[in-house]
């Protein structure tokens, strides 16, 4: 996430004790008006007649989108009020989940199921045990605290890949101990490795079906990157692989996902952008509210989350996407 507009930041320290007061939206409820552009380009990518719905408002600034399968659920970071909600999708209702002051961003699933999540004010990357404890897994790299790290992907392999943009520190730079804004990964070791600095604002990534292409979004650079994946899980060749810069719409590059046809799904200016993995722009799902972060959802994965601003939002889907985590 970006975070760099001052009256978000201001929010984490003016709510930090505030109630939380959010609103359901009306289940099917689609809002005509935000039709995906370039319907060609997106034929085969969104359901026919698919129209995009706000199923749940009034947070502050909503991130890392996360479909939960054992409870048909989605989970989703509210930043400034540093929690972590769950919206039922078979009820329509949201419920806190976790109520910390971490300001969470990044949500995923390692293989057992359990929640890693970024978080900004701590500093760290973290693990939610079955039992509720939570485990830190990174805070330190070459005895230096990490910026603030920003979202997160687990390799099949168990390895973790996480970006660490200083987004959450005050003014971006107070008490910044890491020279670069970096990827790194965890090893199912434990052991925190370094794996590139090309990026100005390293942001959301996640593999292509194979996990022989990690993308990074940079948020500062308007692009999404890829690299190579070596055999020994570091990264290589690293380039451009798409432009997302989109003049007069709010917004940049920040969480992206991929589908099992192996296209991308990327936050940007003006809403979702979808890109194939030729790199090629197939179309915007457009969005009132700034886009921050997707995840695919629903049993089939065939629905598309999105956090945006004050809402959660979502879309069908003609094809699969991802799951992370165990089936």
């Amino acid at each position: 996430m970006n975070i760099r507009n001052t009256a978000v930041i201001a929010l984490v320290a003016a709510l930090a004790v505030a109630p939380l007061a959010f609103t359901v939206a009306a289940p099917a409820s689609p809002l005509a008006a935000q039709a995906p552009v370039n319907n060609d380009g997106l034929r085969g990518i969104v359901a026919p007649g698919a129209k995009l719905e706000k199923v749940a408002s009034g947070f502050k600034f909503t991130e890392g989108a996360l479909y939960e399968r054992k409870t048909n659920s989605v989970l989703f970071s509210d930043q400034p009020t540093s929690t972590i909600n769950r919206y039922d999708v078979a009820t329509g209702k949201v419920s806190v989940f976790r109520a910390e002051s971490i300001t969470p961003n990044g949500n995923t699933f390692d293989a057992a199921n359990r929640l890693i999540t970024c978080e900004h004010r701590t500093r760290r990357v973290s693990r939610t045990d079955a039992d509720g404890r939570v485990v830190t897994l990174a805070y330190l790299y070459d005895g230096k605290r990490l910026n603030s790290p920003n979202d997160v992907v687990v390799k099949g392999d168990g390895t973790i890949y996480f970006t660490d943009p200083p987004y959450g520190l005050p003014n971006m730079s107070e008490g910044k101990e890491q020279p670069v804004n970096g990827v790194y990964r965890i090893l199912p070791t434990g052991e925190v490795t370094f794996l590139v600095a090309d990026l100005a604002m390293p942001n959301g990534l996640a593999f292509s079906p194979d996990e022989k292409i990690l993308y990074v979004a940079d948020t500062d650079r308007q692009n999404i990157r890829a690299y190579d994946v070596q055999p020994n899980g570091t990264l290589a060749n690293g380039r451009e692989f798409a432009s997302l810069k989109n003049p007069g719409k709010g917004g940049a590059p920040d969480g992206l996902k991929v589908d099992a046809a192996g296209n991308v799904f990327s936050t940007g200016a003006g809403g979702v952008w979808v890109i194939a993995p030729t790199g090629k722009i197939l179309g915007i799902i457009e969005t009132p509210e700034t886009a921050a972060n997707c995840a695919f959802g629903d049993k089939d994965g065939k629905t598309l989350y999105i956090t945006a601003s004050t809402g959660l939002y979502r879309i069908g889907l003609a094809g699969a996407g991802i799951l992370p985590g165990k089936k």
